[in-house]
């Protein structure tokens, strides 16, 4: 029987409550499709630095190495400052793991409300590729005369052709694997930011029109792209975009497909070790109170399942999570409006998947 070994950070507020259920969901998948799952907890986020003012120790870095996957519940304290957490823990990870990948479908369920009018599942099923690891969060750039009036402040959008032309391929890659479509979309803003823009315009155009001739290419500015998303969902398959863009459209693309909580996940290294999580924050003032929607972090462990090669798995967790939400009986996605609550909702997905 195959095992896979998961590094587990149940994080903050209602980390813990939403990946108790992810993992309640995982075993039993495991059990019906003869592979187990081998879990190591760790304690890393806010509590943990309040008490010790450690974020993540490069020794936790070299732990994690070993395993096949990382399953986060949430990062965020109330009483620890915005930044700490996030830097010190995510970006940590991302950057030592090489996480060069932010895989984020966009997915309407049934019966699942969207804010855009007259737009059913059929419309909004796409998935967005954000490059993660280059660009403008990579931290290049200054300030000088900080708190006169004369302040300047610089932040680089930093791009190689080796870092672009990686997530081109994945982006291709998975626009061949997904079969739907066959379209990849690039999204950037190539009128205006014409150096960094046109290292992305030639290489989409490039490496496709090299290797994945049965692709086709698209691209579109991204504010047309904001406005395309809204207006027209159905017109895309697969959008493969920079990390600063991708991190403003996937917020929108979660809005499209419901909310926070049916939006998950994955920051991907295709070549080591990544890391799965809902999308929504850890939404401190629902700690305990077992309201909390728990279908993101559900459907990230199905994502987690995919990328470990496990696609049987991972598509009845989608078809348990469709057959749930089809049925009814969620009345709502929204924290304490659901018509029941967040242990009996991953009861009864678990009980479900075949």
């Amino acid at each position: 029987m195959k095992s896979y070994n998961i590094s587990l950070m149940p994080g903050d507020g209602t980390g813990p409550e939403v990946i108790n259920e992810g993992i309640k969901v995982l075993k039993a998948v495991a059990a019906k499709n003869n592979f187990s799952l081998n879990f190591t907890n760790y304690d890393f986020g806010g509590e943990r630095y309040k008490r010790t003012g450690e974020t993540l120790p490069d020794s936790a870095i070299e732990e994690f190495r070993k395993s096949d996957a990382i399953y986060l519940g949430a990062i965020g304290h109330p009483d620890v400052k915005p930044g700490i957490l996030e830097l010190g823990i995510l970006l940590k990870l991302r950057f030592a793991l090489d996480q060069y990948i932010n895989l984020r479908p966009v997915k309407l369920y049934p019966n699942v409300d969207s804010p855009l009018k007259d737009k059913g599942p059929e419309h909004i099923d796409f998935v967005v590729i954000r490059e993660n690891s280059g660009g403008i969060y990579t931290g290049m750039g200054g300030a000088a005369m900080v708190g006169t009036n004369q302040e300047i402040a610089t932040q680089v959008m930093v791009y190689s052709r080796p870092v672009v032309e990686r997530c081109i391929r994945y982006a291709y890659d998975y626009t061949r694997k997904r079969n739907r479509k066959k379209t990849l979309t690039l999204v950037h803003k190539c009128n205006v930011l014409t150096y960094a823009g046109d290292l992305w315009v030639r290489t989409h155009k490039e490496v496709g029109d090299a290797d994945y001739k049965d692709i086709k290419q698209d691209y579109n500015h991204v504010d047309a792209c904001t406005m395309w998303m809204v207006k027209s969902p159905e017109f895309y398959d697969v959008i493969v975009t920079e990390n600063l863009f991708g991190d403003i459209i996937t917020d929108l693309g979660a809005m499209i497909q419901g909310g926070m909580g049916i939006a998950a996940g994955g920051n991907i290294n295709p070549e080591g070790v990544s890391m799965f999580e809902p999308i929504g924050g850890s939404a401190p003032k629902y700690t305990g109170q077992n309201i909390i929607n728990p279908l993101a972090a559900i459907c990230s462990g199905g994502m987690m399942l995919e990328t470990l090669g496990e696609t049987n798995a991972a598509a009845a967790i989608d078809a348990a999570v469709t057959a749930v939400l089809a049925s009814g009986k969620i009345k709502s996605l929204s924290a304490g409006k659901m018509g029941m609550g967040t242990r009996e909702i991953g009861d009864m997905i678990a009980s479900m998947v075949s």
